[in-house]
C-alpha cells in the first residue's frame, strides 16, 4: 500500500541551529545521563536476576523497557557517529539481557525472580508484552547499527517464545497486551528478518483486541482471585475498569474516536497503519484516518500535544483542553509523531507531515532542557511557577522516548519512491535518496524555523526525470517557487508542491514560505480558551514567560489591533526568535483601606511584551507561563 518510503536516518546530515545542536547534546550528555540513571536506579543490575525477597529494589515490571530505549537511542547514535567506548558499552547491557533470558526464551525480571507464578497472568495492567516490544525495537536497531546478530537473536528467540504462549489455536491465549507496543515491535522485527511469523503474530494481537468475550474480564480469575498490578487511578479496579482506557472497548476497525491512555492510543494506531501498509488492509486504514480526524479535530493541544487530564494519562471528553492542568506527556506526542510519519507514508497527505511538525518542533522538544540534563514528562500550557523538569523520574518513560527520537531524527526529514523524492521538514543538511535507479542527494541551506526560506541544491548522478515534492505547511498563507531563477507557479496538491522536470547536478530550487507572528484562536467549543489568543510563527507555537513579562501573566492582555515584531535573538536561549509588542496589565489599587470588591472596571496600563518558543520555556529563572493569553 505505501507509495513512498522514509530515507533512512543514516542518508541523513542535519546541520542547522536548531536540531543539530540538540542532537549533540543528546549524544555527548544524555546518553552518559541516562545510563547513569539506569546503572544508579537498579535497572542494570536487575538483569543480573541476583535480586532476593527483602532486597531493594524491587525490580519493577518495566526497567527493561526504560533500558530498551536507551539502547536504541545509544544505537542509532552509533550508527551516525561511531563510538568505540559506546559499542563495547551496548554490548556489555546486551550480555547482561542475554543472561537473563530463559532457556525457553522468556525475558522479563520482575516476572523471573519476584512473581514467577503469575508470568503472562495479568496482561492488563502488568506490561510483559510491552517491555518485549521494546527490546524488541532496541534489537532492531542494534543490529541495524553495528550489524551484530547478538540481541537480535535473543529477541527472536523471545517473539517465537511469545508466538508459543498467544495465538488462535487450542492451548494458546488469546489475549493482548493492556499496553499497546509488541505490535509495532514485531513489524519492525519482521522487517528485519523476513521472518513472517512476526507478521502474523501482529496481526493477531490487533484483530484481537477489544472482541467478546474481553480478554481482561477473565484474567483476574486466573490468577485465583489476585488483583492487578495496579491499584491507583491510572488503571482502575476489575470492578469499574473501562476497557476505553486501553482501547480494547471495541475491535479496532470498528473504533472512530480517540479514547483512554494517550501513548497506548498513539502505539496501538501506530501498529495499526503499520499492517495496513504491510497487508494493504483498507480496513484498517480506513479506521486509522477516522480516528485521526477525531483526535486533531477534537482533542489536540496547539502545541502538538495530546491527552488533558493526569487522571488517566490520556483523554477525556472532546473540546476539553484545560492549560494549567493538561497532562501532554512527553512520550504522547512522541507516539503521535510516530503515528504521523505512518499515516504520511500511507497516504503521501501533508496533513499528516503538518502535525507531526507542530509536536516536533513544540511539545516533543519541550520535553528536555537546553542543556539536556532535565526532563518533563507533562508538557501544561500554563504555569505558576512550580512546574519543572526533573533529572530522572520513578516512571522514566519519556527521557529515553526523546532520546531515541532525537537520535534518529532524520528519518523524517526525506521520502524517495520510484518516481520522485519528497521533503517533509526544513533542516538545513543534506540528504540521499533513491530515485527509481538514479542516487540524488538534496541539500538544503536554510535558517528554517526562524526563517522561511529554503534553498535546495539538487545533485543526481546523472540527469535525470523525477518529480520533486516540497510540504508547503498548512501554517503558511503564501509561498514562492523558482528553479534556477525562474519562477515557478506554486499548485498544492495534498499539501505539496511538486516540480516535475529533468534534473541536472546543481540545480537550483529556491522556496520561500510566508512566516509572519499569526493569531490563533481555539473552537468556541473550547471553553479554557474563550476570551484568548495563541501566538504562531511558521511551526512554533509561543509562550510568555515571567522572565520576560513579569508577574501576573493571567491578567496579561493583547489587543488585538496590537502591532507584533519578531526578530531573531542570538544570545537569548541557544538563539531564538521572539515577539515583542504592547500589552495591558490591569493597574493593581494601592494597599490599604482598598475594597476586594467594587463597581468600578479595571484600569489598564501599557507594559512591554515579550514572547518566546514554547519549546524553550522553563530553561531560565522560574517564573510563570502561558500560552493562550487574554485578547484585549
Amino acid at each position: 500500500m505505501q507509495t513512498i518510503r522514509p530515507v533512512p536516518f543514516t542518508r541523513v546530515t542535519l546541520q542547522d541551529s536548531f536540531w543539530a545542536p540538540r542532537q549533540h547534546t543528546n549524544r555527548d550528555v544524555t546518553l552518559p545521563l541516562m545510563y547513569d540513571r539506569l546503572k544508579e536506579t537498579g535497572r542494570l543490575d536487575a538483569l543480573r536476576l541476583d535480586w532476593k525477597p527483602g532486597k531493594e529494589p524491587v525490580p519493577h515490571i518495566f526497567w527493561e523497557s526504560d533500558v530498551a530505549k536507551w539502547l536504541e537511542a545509544a544505537s542509532y547514535s552509533l550508527a551516525v557517529h561511531y563510538d568505540p567506548q559506546l559499542d563495547a558499552l551496548l554490548d556489555e547491557v546486551i550480555a547482561l539481557i542475554a543472561l537473563a533470558q530463559q532457556s525457553d526464551g522468556y525475558l522479563n525480571v520482575y516476572f523471573t525472580v519476584v512473581k514467577p507464578q503469575y508470568r503472562w497472568l495479568d496482561l492488563r495492567d502488568a506490561h510483559e508484552l510491552y517491555c518485549a516490544g521494546h527490546l524488541m525495537e532496541a534489537a532492531v536497531a542494534h543490529h541495524a547499527a553495528t550489524g551484530k546478530r547478538t540481541l537480535l537473536e535473543v529477541l527472536c528467540r523471545y517473539a517465537d517464545h511469545i508466538a508459543t504462549v498467544f495465538g488462535p489455536e487450542p492451548g494458546q491465549k488469546r489475549g493482548y497486551c493492556g499496553h499497546p507496543e509488541v505490535e509495532l515491535a514485531l513489524v519492525r522485527l519482521y522487517r528485519a528478518t523476513g521472518e513472517e511469523r512476526y507478521l502474523k503474530l501482529s496481526q493477531f494481537f490487533v484483530d484481537e483486541r477489544g472482541r467478546l468475550p474481553l480478554y481482561f474480564h477473565g484474567e483476574q480469575a486466573a490468577r485465583g482471585g489476585a488483583p492487578s498490578y495496579f491499584s491507583n487511578p491510572l488503571s482502575p479496579s476489575d470492578r469499574g475498569y473501562d476497557p476505553a482506557y486501553c482501547q480494547s472497548h471495541k475491535p479496532v476497525r470498528e473504533q472512530t474516536e480517540v479514547t483512554g491512555h494517550a501513548v497506548r492510543a498513539m502505539y496501538l494506531y501506530s501498529a495499526m497503519a503499520d499492517l495496513a501498509g504491510e497487508t494493504g488492509d483498507g480496513s484498517l486504514l480506513g479506521a486509522c484516518r477516522a480516528l485521526w480526524d477525531h483526535l486533531t479535530g477534537r482533542l489536540m493541544y496547539v502545541t502538538g500535544g495530546i491527552g488533558s487530564t493526569e487522571k488517566n494519562e490520556g483523554f477525556t471528553t472532546d473540546f476539553d483542553l484545560p492549560n494549567a492542568h493538561a497532562y501532554c506527556e512527553t512520550c504522547a506526542s512522541i507516539g503521535l509523531v510516530f503515528w504521523a510519519h505512518r499515516m504520511l507514508h500511507l497516504t503521501g497527505e501533508g496533513k499528516y507531515a503538518d502535525v507531526l511538525e507542530r509536536a516536533l518542533y513544540n511539545n516533543v522538544v519541550s520535553g528536555v532542557s537546553l542543556d539536556g540534563r532535565r526532563f518533563f514528562y507533562d508538557n501544561p500550557l500554563a504555569s505558576s511557577g512550580s512546574h519543572h523538569r526533573r533529572d530522572w523520574f520513578s516512571c522514566a518513560c519519556c527521557p529515553p522516548n526523546v532520546a531515541r527520537l532525537l537520535a534518529s531524527l532524520g528519518q523524517y526529514v526525506y521520502s524517495e519512491s520510484a518516481g520522485g523524492a519528497a521533503i517533509h521538514l526544513y533542516i538545513q543538511g543534506s540528504g540521499t535518496v533513491d530515485v527509481a535507479s538514479y542516487t540524488v542527494k538534496l541539500h538544503q541551506s536554510t535558517q528554517y524555523p526562524w526563517d522561511g526560506h529554503v534553498r535546495i541544491r539538487v545533485e543526481p548522478q546523472q540527469p535525470a526525470s523525477f518529480t520533486l515534492s516540497l510540504r508547503v505547511p498548512g501554517w503558511c498563507r503564501a509561498a514562492t517557487l523558482s528553479v534556477c531563477g525562474q519562477a515557478v507557479p506554486v499548485e498544492v496538491q495534498n499539501g505539496y508542491a511538486r516540480v516535475d522536470r529533468l534534473w541536472h547536478p546543481d540545480d537550483l530550487v529556491e522556496l520561500s514560505l510566508e512566516m509572519p507572528v499569526e493569531r490563533v484562536y481555539a473552537d468556541p467549543r473550547v471553553e479554557a480558551n474563550l476570551g484568548c489568543v495563541a501566538l504562531q510563527r511558521g511551526p512554533l507555537v509561543l509562550c510568555a514567560e515571567a522572565a520576560d513579562c513579569g508577574p501576573g501573566l493571567a491578567a496579561l492582555a493583547l489587543p488585538r489591533d496590537v502591532q507584533l515584531q519578531a526578530a531573531y535573538e542570538p544570545d537569548l536561549l541557544g538563539g531564538v526568535v521572539s515577539v515583542t509588542g504592547r500589552a495591558l496589565r490591569p493597574v493593581v489599587p494601592s494597599t490599604g483601606g482598598g475594597s476586594l470588591y467594587g463597581t468600578e472596571p479595571w484600569t489598564t496600563e501599557p507594559v512591554t511584551f515579550k514572547a518566546v518558543p514554547y519549546a524553550v520555556w522553563d530553561n531560565r529563572l522560574a517564573g510563570a507561563m502561558r500560552v493562550w493569553l487574554r485578547e484585549a
